[in-house]
């Protein structure tokens, strides 16, 4: 496995023995914010009703969302490595539930539209959790904790479902935001008390203008991707922003890498195992998407079409649940793999198990329990992937840009996830049959979109192959700077 360095001698904070304090409050973390993926799709077809707008303008509730974490997460793990990681998730946790509080407050569409992007907001609180376990946990904990923090991602969304259609089903539906915001509480408070503050920072200044650079092209890319079947893949709005997008990138690329503290240094990120994992990401995001939305679909669909088995979204929640414990399950023996044959193969795993699910999900999709083995093949699929990609960022980077470079991973994922849900919104609108004068996704649709999913993850296979061999050379411990101080509080 590539070297990985847990928290420099003498940095203070807790002892050995709290390690399993901050894995379990960290993760617990990672949950919590990744409920907000889900949070909404339960009462997504009543907005429009609930907060008296157009279906198109309540779409945005879910977009902002999108936007503001893929803004968030590489600008908020650049600030944990300059100002302290820890600090950083609790400022997170805190957008967490103000975001929440302005939600469970709304009645109409503007402040649920500013409530969900503040919740965006918290994105980064499952890189900047891996970051802080490399800083302050024992070398024989590591790998096993941080493939569990990134699962997180996974399990939080997979739960979130069943749970968010069960509170929407018997109460009023900000109940759910003050659920969320309940949960951000009680994080924010085990946070606090259990996580100490890291000491290996960079400092330096913040690069403003890369932040506003990187966020112009992220906000317009993932717009084109997000909202072009919306408005036309044609339209000169959908074209514009792809235009502004690839300008504005390119030209923060060259100033990224002329400014002597960048934002996102690309000379770490162009490293050949840093980039090979975060293409491999991209691909791993939107296998895992199209599961996401190709089952549910599939187990509400009215049993008059042939092939939809008509349950409610509460069935279809459950249904997809034992996946997220899955990929928890997994996560631990992805570090087992990788301790014994380096992440680079767990990661080639991975994206074989994932690819298997799609192709047994197009043979075996008529049955419930078809549906619950495939999710849960694919879960432990993205358990053994996610549980490989941090080992892998961390293995090439410093110890110092580790909240940066494993924020940068994350954000690739959410790209492959944004890409997949275009690309699969496309063919399923495209690909319909007509029943009782709708027309709804035809069977064929959802197999090309499996499909799709299999090539995706089989391209991540193809992609991690070329991650090196060889083990990079072990980075040096960085010791705290002289003006900054290490603090539990």
């Amino acid at each position: 496995m590539s070297d990985v360095l847990p928290r420099p001698a003498g940095a203070g904070g807790p002892a050995v023995p709290r390690s399993g304090a901050v894995v379990a409050v960290l993760a617990f973390a990672g949950i919590v914010v990744s409920l907000m993926q889900t949070l909404v799709i339960p009462i997504v077809p009543q907005l429009p009703k609930l907060l008296d707008a157009p279906a198109s303008d309540t779409a945005w509730a879910v977009t902002a969302t999108l936007l503001a974490a893929a803004v968030a997460t590489p600008v908020v793990g650049r600030l944990g490595d300059m100002f302290g990681k820890r600090r950083m998730l609790l400022v997170s946790v805190v957008l967490l539930i103000s975001g929440s509080l302005i939600c469970a407050l709304s009645d109409t569409l503007v402040p649920m539209i500013v409530g969900r992007a503040v919740q965006g907001l918290a994105a980064a609180v499952v890189p900047l959790g891996i970051s802080i376990m490399r800083d302050e946990l024992p070398a024989e904990r590591l790998a096993g904790s941080t493939a569990l923090m990134s699962a997180s991602l996974g399990v939080g969304g997979a739960l979130g479902l069943p749970t968010a259609a069960l509170i929407a089903d018997h109460f009023d539906w900000h109940v759910l935001f003050w659920a969320s915001a309940g949960l951000g509480v009680v994080a924010l408070a085990l946070v606090a008390v259990f996580v100490p503050e890291s000491a290996v920072r960079t400092g330096g200044r913040f690069d403003l203008v890369g932040g506003i650079g990187m966020a112009t092209g992220l906000i317009s890319l993932l717009l084109a991707i997000s909202k072009g079947a919306d408005w036309g893949w044609t339209s000169s709005t959908t074209l514009g922003l792809f235009a502004v997008a690839v300008l504005v990138l390119v030209a923060w690329g060259f100033f990224e890498l002329r400014t002597s503290e960048p934002l996102v240094d690309l000379r770490t990120t162009a490293r050949r195992q840093v980039l090979v994992t975060n293409l491999a990401s991209i691909a791993i995001g939107f296998s895992m998407f199209a599961m996401s939305l190709v089952l549910p679909q599939l187990l509400q669909l009215p049993v008059q079409t042939g092939f939809g088995l008509g349950k409610s979204l509460l069935t279809a929640g459950l249904v997809m649940a034992p996946s997220g414990l899955v990929m928890m399950v997994f996560a631990p023996v992805s570090a087992a793999v990788s301790k014994a044959k380096g992440p680079k193969v767990t990661l080639m795993i991975g994206a074989l198990i994932v690819a298997s699910g799609y192709a047994l999900n197009i043979v075996l999709m008529s049955e419930v329990w078809h549906l619950v083995l495939v999710s849960c093949v694919i879960g432990a699929g993205i358990g053994f992937t996610y549980g490989a990609m941090p080992a892998l960022i961390m293995g090439a980077v410093d110890p110092s840009e580790t909240a940066a470079a494993n924020s940068l991973n994350t954000l690739m994922r959410s790209i492959g996830t944004s890409v997949a849900s275009a690309i699969a919104g496309v063919i399923l609108s495209q690909m319909t049959i007509s029943l009782g004068g709708y027309a709804l996704p035809s069977e064929n649709g959802f197999k090309v979109v499996m499909s799709i999913g299999a090539g995706a993850a089989l391209l991540a296979f193809v992609v991690a192959s070329f991650i090196p061999r060889r083990r990079p050379a072990a980075p040096v411990a960085v010791s705290p700077a002289p003006t900054e101080t290490s603090s539990v509080s």
